[in-house]
């Protein structure tokens, strides 16, 4: 085990892939108890991803449709901060009122969280903007009389390389995203941290725990990917069950 220095010093402990696995259950089991709250938070960014799509079909401009869904999951932590707040009271024997949890979330502008987020919405605003310089940069001459119409464009060894490109970039930044938050944001919520101590400790408990972080990274994208595809209505289940599961392995990691 490692201790971080600092008035806090929590101990990021060895997870396995059980671990993940097992994580996994208890964000089933309560979202199961609770699905009211997590049908209210994943329904809330139902609505965004819709607000998207439609905004992107009514602009015409599909292609950067691509770039806000791969930008999307990067703000499931703003949900998540309820979510981790049921799982803590569930795991505390404390009743679920709707008044105490989203004063919970309100609360948080006092604290150190939104500091975190503003953080996560700073590299969200960077992917979009370099989004639009890799498109640019491998696409910017080519001709084609409408961006929606002229879709053989992206088969060709300039669209095809830009697709590439930007796989890497925006995978690099969501990986980023993970690193700063999968425990640092359940840190905030449960601990009086400061929100650099939060973002090392999670970045560390990452690259200590590399065997099980990887693939609980994949899983979280495989997830999200797949709730994303039937117009987004599946975010109504994976992202209430994924913030469960977090705090669940938060738990395990930093105790």
């Amino acid at each position: 085990m490692t201790h971080i220095a600092g008035p806090y010093r929590p101990e990021i402990r060895h997870v396995t892939l059980a671990d993940i696995g097992q994580s996994l259950a208890q964000g089933w089991r309560d979202f199961l108890a609770a699905p009211g709250y997590g049908l209210f938070f994943g329904g809330f960014y139902v609505l965004i991803g819709l607000g998207l799509w439609w905004f992107t079909r009514a602009t015409g401009q599909i292609y950067w449709l691509g770039i806000a869904v791969f930008g999307f999951p990067l703000l499931g932590p703003f949900a998540a901060v309820g979510l981790y707040e049921i799982s803590r009271r569930r795991e505390a024997g404390q009743p679920l009122q709707w008044r105490e949890i989203l004063g919970v979330i309100w609360r948080q502008k006092n604290r150190q969280l939104p500091s975190l987020c503003a953080i996560i919405v700073l590299i969200l605003l960077f992917w979009t903007f370099i989004g639009h310089m890799i498109f640019a940069l491998f696409l910017g001459l080519s001709t084609m009389t409408n961006i929606s119409s002229s879709h053989e464009v992206f088969l060709t060894a300039n669209g095809l390389m830009m697709l590439g490109v930007g796989t890497l970039v925006g995978g690099a930044l969501a990986a980023l995203i993970f690193a700063i938050t999968v425990t640092g944001l359940p840190l905030l919520l449960d601990h009086e941290v400061d929100f650099v101590t939060a973002m090392i400790t999670s970045f560390r408990s990452v690259t200590e725990n590399l065997g099980a972080m990887i693939p609980w990274a994949m899983i979280v994208a495989a997830l999200l990917f797949v709730g994303m595809l039937p117009g987004f209505a599946g975010l109504l289940v994976v992202l209430p069950v994924l913030g469960h599961a977090t705090w669940h392995l938060y738990r395990r990691v930093l105790g």
